[in-house]
């Protein structure tokens, strides 16, 4: 498999095989099959028939949205299932209820047909449907564009959903909250991971934890080195492009994070714990990450100035420091400086597969 390389965007690609034993469609068959649906519900006529279509291209598109059970769907309420601000639906008991997202055009098109006067009567009760004419359109549907039986059903709707969101870069343990599922080992039955597959899934969940976190700073790699003592313990870890990170946690961190030699891990620093020196002034010190960079850009303000930074390897760097320390500085685009940081400024999160 030819390797990534690092970028500011995953592109979705296939990142396993997928069970003989699972029935799941692929791109162009569910293609194929929304098709169908969307033909046989545009070519009704008479009103009772376009209202009795659009309901269940409304519930097929549901499941296959969502990839929750067919009874999940049928006994859903539609006046409390559905969040009026967003495109999520909520499915499961009160015990276990989760938020699933939608995608924007059909959670448009489902709200358009709530609010007609073709929906309005079936308020509470739009998915109330039977089970078996449901699974029976569904077969007729396949059946136009050469799809069997069992590609078709509702438990193939939602693998074919689970491997999308799988071959999305989306980590597994998500994947059975989104599905609803009590055990891990039921999801794993989908992925059969081919060599390389494992990092390039942890970028992906990588990139979304960035986009969770206020820290500016983040690096992803993999754990190389462990020193430990009774109460703390430093961890190293080593990126895709060579630089290593050294981190200082409390041993209980260590072990609730399962942190060990070749661990995944994403590396975060606020960057009011980063400092700035130009390299003919490196100055000794505890600092344990030092790292080279040229400057991008620097922000003034009255009281603090943010300079950005990029690393060789094209990772961004930022610190906040003094608008004082900045001026004595006197820094500019193109300077070459280092950025360090000390190894307890430093928050490891291990990425889930």
């Amino acid at each position: 498999m030819q390797e990534n390389k690092p970028s500011g965007k995953m592109h979705p690609r296939e990142f396993f095989s997928v069970s003989d034993q699972v029935s799941y469609l692929e791109p162009s068959q569910m293609c194929a099959l929304e098709e169908a649906f969307r033909t046989w519900k545009d070519s009704a006529r008479r009103m009772d028939s376009v209202r009795a279509r659009t309901r269940l291209w409304l519930l097929f598109q549901l499941v296959r949205h969502t990839g929750a059970r067919l009874g999940e769907i049928l006994s859903l309420d539609d006046t409390e299932a559905f969040d009026a601000e967003g495109p999520f639906v909520r499915l499961g008991r009160e015990d276990r209820m989760r938020e699933v997202p939608l995608p924007e055009e059909f959670y448009a098109e489902l709200a358009a047909f709530l609010e007609s006067p073709m929906g309005y009567g079936l308020r509470g009760e739009l998915f109330r449907v039977d089970p078996g004419y449901f699974r029976r359109i569904c077969y007729e549907r396949g059946k136009e564009c050469g799809l069997a039986k069992d590609m078709v059903c509702p438990k193939s709707l939602r693998n074919t959903r689970a491997v999308e969101m799988l071959r999305s870069g989306v980590p597994i343990t998500i994947v059975k909250e989104v599905l609803g599922q009590s055990s891990l080992d039921l999801t794993a039955n989908f992925q059969q991971f081919s060599p390389g597959d494992v990092q390039t899934i942890v970028r992906t969940a990588y990139e979304a934890m960035r986009k969770r976190t206020s820290a500016r700073n983040s690096f992803l790699g993999h754990v190389v080195h462990v020193d430990t003592d009774p109460v703390m313990a430093q961890v190293v870890l080593e990126t895709r492009s060579n630089i290593k990170i050294s981190s200082v946690i409390t041993m209980d961190s260590l072990r609730n994070l399962k942190i060990q030699v070749g661990s995944p891990v994403v590396a975060t620093v606020k960057a009011p714990l980063v400092n700035v020196l130009r390299r003919a002034d490196h100055i000794p010190g505890s600092a344990r990450n030092r790292l080279e960079a040229e400057i991008l850009r620097v922000t003034d303000t009255p009281v603090l100035s943010e300079v950005l930074g990029r690393l060789p390897d094209g990772t961004d760097v930022c610190s906040l420091i003094s608008a004082q320390s900045a001026q004595d500085l006197v820094l500019k685009p193109g300077d070459q400086v280092e950025f360090w940081f000390k190894a307890m400024s430093v928050v490891l999160n291990t990425v889930q597969l």
